[in-house]
């Protein structure tokens, strides 16, 4: 038996990995890639059914070379119709003498010079090789139904969430646009860009999630590949074996052509083929070195966009409206679109942040403020118009962390409430230094029948009797408060909350 020769192997280039890594990092900052999720999975099954129909050549071969066994020369040229067909998808095997392609040449040279000669043994190859490769076919169709029913399924589901994150990224910039555009008008709730835009992050953290798991899945698949090629290889160089073997009996020159096809398999490295299809197909397959997408890297349309940023923001007290339950934490936004929401928290990730109070401030009343309280009087429009039709227009109480932060939440939230002039939308107010030479900003004019409406509610509320729990409270933050008839505006605390750089008149307070 002639000792197989050695070859150096081929290598994946650079151009390779440096072609991958730019297709991965123009693709990774968009929201939405523009890539076939199912671009590799189609390649490697064509690839599968090019071995497959290898493997199909292989047994045509051995079967029809069994049929012959004890028939004349003539029969022979059955044999060499089964190789001299090319290979079905030979563009994925390579061109050299060295692989498959190599192969099946020499077959079709032994056979020929068969033509004349009779074989033997007919019922020992029908009993030992052509089982083997049938064997291997199987193996093939499995692995290429196993590859299509489950990357299918995961390309669908990347596909599915990449159109829930386009669509709400359109929403967004239809509503932001209409933001822009008549900043006093009134947006629904569900239509406010700050939510849409928490939205879009909630759906974009899903699709990333899909999208790397595909990938994983697509990668774990096509490292596998080798291992499995290799196999293939060496079955049908075993099969080969045996049917050299076998026809060991027959005439020297016919012991020698089956050597040689032999010889040729097995010079074969288990990897030759793998290596050149990576080397041809570098710029379709999946390269494994680049890093998987990250959400902090990811853009999208309008992200920036000023109705998108909180005027403030921050954690707040809310009593509840059972009264023995009394003040509860959670996290409040006053947003340019005029709304204040409310929020279990800042978490966009676990959940859809959908606000659990919202109000609609050029709708609510705004009290005096109090120390560190404050009322907004409004309806709750969190529900949707179905929803809000059974909401009344309750009185809300809410208790900030210091007399500060609540002269902020207080002057931030009463500004909302008043309707903003052509001049001074989307405007921030200007600064003011005080006498210790911090700066503030000024605030905003008062307007009479808002002062009456404050004026109103606050006397309602002074002459509403009050449980002896309130009481005690509002004593104790009567005493903490300043006393003179004004609102300090000079004491120094730590503030619970922050406000974005182009938010409103008491952001900077």
């Amino acid at each position: 038996m002639s000792t197989p020769a050695e070859h150096k192997l081929p290598q994946r280039s650079a151009t390779m990995s440096s072609s991958l890594t730019r297709r991965t990092s123009m693709s990774d900052d968009e929201a939405i890639p523009q890539t076939d999720s199912s671009e590799t999975t189609n390649l490697l099954l064509e690839r599968l059914r090019a071995w497959k129909h290898m493997c199909g050549n292989l047994e045509d071969y051995v079967s029809v070379t069994a049929k012959v066994a004890k028939s004349q020369s003539k029969d022979h040229e059955k044999i060499l119709k089964t190789v001299s067909e090319p290979l079905k998808e030979s563009h994925h095997f390579s061109a050299s003498d060295g692989g498959i392609t190599g192969l099946f040449e020499n077959m079709r040279n032994n056979s020929q010079g068969m033509v004349n000669m009779h074989l033997e043994s007919e019922q020992n190859l029908k009993g030992s090789v052509l089982p083997t490769l049938e064997r291997l076919h199987k193996e093939i169709k499995n692995k290429s139904k196993e590859l299509q029913s489950g990357a299918v399924k995961g390309a669908k589901a990347v596909e599915k969430a990449r159109q829930l994150t386009q669509k709400h990224i359109e929403l967004l910039g239809h509503h932001s646009a209409s933001h822009g555009a008549a900043a006093g008008n009134k947006i629904e709730q569900q239509h406010d860009p700050y939510i849409l835009k928490r939205g879009i992050n909630y759906r974009l953290n899903k699709q990333v999630t899909e999208e790397n798991n595909h990938r994983n899945d697509i990668l774990a698949v096509q490292n596998s590949f080798a291992q499995f090629e290799a196999h293939v290889l060496q079955t049908i160089q075993g099969a080969l074996e045996q049917f050299f073997q076998l026809m060991g009996g027959q005439l020297d020159r016919q012991r020698a052509m089956y050597a040689d096809i032999l010889g040729t398999a097995q010079r074969i490295p288990p990897d030759f083929e793998w290596m050149n299809f990576c080397v041809s197909n570098d710029a379709t397959l999946v390269n494994p070195d680049s890093p998987p997408r990250s959400f902090a890297s990811i853009t999208f349309p309008n992200m920036d966009h000023r109705s998108t940023q909180p005027l403030i923001e921050g954690s707040l007290e809310r009593r509840s409206r059972a009264m023995i339950k009394g003040y509860s934490t959670g996290y409040y936004v006053v947003t340019p679109a005029r709304y204040l929401h409310e929020f279990k928290d800042t978490d966009d990730f676990r959940k859809d942040p959908t606000p659990e109070l919202s109000l609609y401030l050029p709708d609510c009343v705004v009290g005096a403020i109090d120390g560190v309280k404050f009322n907004v009087k409004g309806k709750d429009v969190s529900s949707g118009k179905v929803g809000n039709a059974f909401h009344t227009t309750t009185e809300l109480s809410f208790k900030a962390h210091s007399a500060r932060d609540a002269e902020k939440w207080w002057t931030v939230i009463k500004d909302c409430t008043r309707a903003p002039t052509p001049a001074s939308a989307g405007a921030t107010s200007p600064t003011a230094t005080s006498p210790d030479g911090s700066t503030s900003q000024n605030q905003p004019p008062v307007y009479a029948e808002n002062e009456k409406s404050a004026a109103v509610a606050s006397s309602s509320t002074a002459t509403a009797p009050a449980p002896a729990a309130d009481k005690a409270i509002d004593a104790k933050d009567h005493a903490a408060a300043s006393p003179t008839a004004g609102l300090s505006r000079t004491a120094s605390t730590a503030s619970h909350f922050h406000t974005s750089p182009g938010g409103s008149a008491a952001d900077k307070l």
